[in-house]
């Protein structure tokens, strides 16, 4: 067997192990709270170049909201993007030990995602992107408040919060939005995740 083939071969099947290993992860942690965890299944490759797609590795730093299995986050990485600019908040502590596991240069927080600024490395208004993977139909408005409001104090002039959904609705109120005058804009949708996903992206209106 040519060794560029054996290669891929290699390639392919550790993807593959890798895909059923998040995908029962998944399902034990949606079993144990499935109103934290919202689906079944993992969000898809195709999903994450959608929630990356206007992330810039050359700008400043980046914060993930539920972690996961990490999907979003190689998607993150992928881009260029230096580990030592990414934090990551997972409150699930299985997940959690598993992202520091997989991306050992970027920075697992075990926090509650409206409560970051605490404990995030970098300084408020350095993010350029806040990259949502929350159950946000699952919450209630307050709570979006809280979210929103603790990315948005991280984020710089101009940054967005990125959020998908599988709705074709934001998942955020227009009350909430005018409370914390934001706006919303859709990027796009896929079909190819299980189920269908939107994802929106939220930035402070005129900028």
């Amino acid at each position: 067997m040519h060794p560029k083939f054996k290669r891929g071969r290699a390639v392919a099947l550790e993807s593959r192990r890798t895909a059923v290993g998040d995908y029962l992860d998944f399902l034990a942690a949606w079993v144990k709270k499935p109103r934290q965890t919202a689906s079944v299944v993992p969000s898809s490759r195709y999903l994450a170049q959608l929630m990356v797609r206007d992330l810039d590795p050359a700008d400043g730093r980046v914060l993930e909201l539920g972690g996961g299995t990490g999907v979003f986050t190689r998607a993150i990485l992928a881009t260029g993007l230096p580990a030592e600019k990414l934090e990551v908040v997972e409150i699930n502590p299985g997940f959690a030990r598993s992202l520091r596991r997989h991306f050992p240069g970027a920075s697992i927080l075990e926090v509650p995602a409206q409560s970051v600024s605490g404990h995030a490395a970098g300084e408020r208004g350095s993010y350029q992107i806040v990259v949502s993977g929350l159950p946000l139909l699952a919450m209630d408005k307050a709570l979006h408040v809280a979210i929103l409001s603790e990315a948005f104090a991280m984020l710089q002039p101009g940054g967005s919060f990125v959020q998908f959904t599988y709705s074709l609705r934001s998942p955020v109120s227009q009350s909430v939005l005018n409370a914390l005058d934001l706006e919303v804009s859709r990027v796009g949708q896929t079909v190819r995740n299980f189920p269908p996903a939107t994802v929106f992206r939220f930035t402070r209106r005129g900028e």
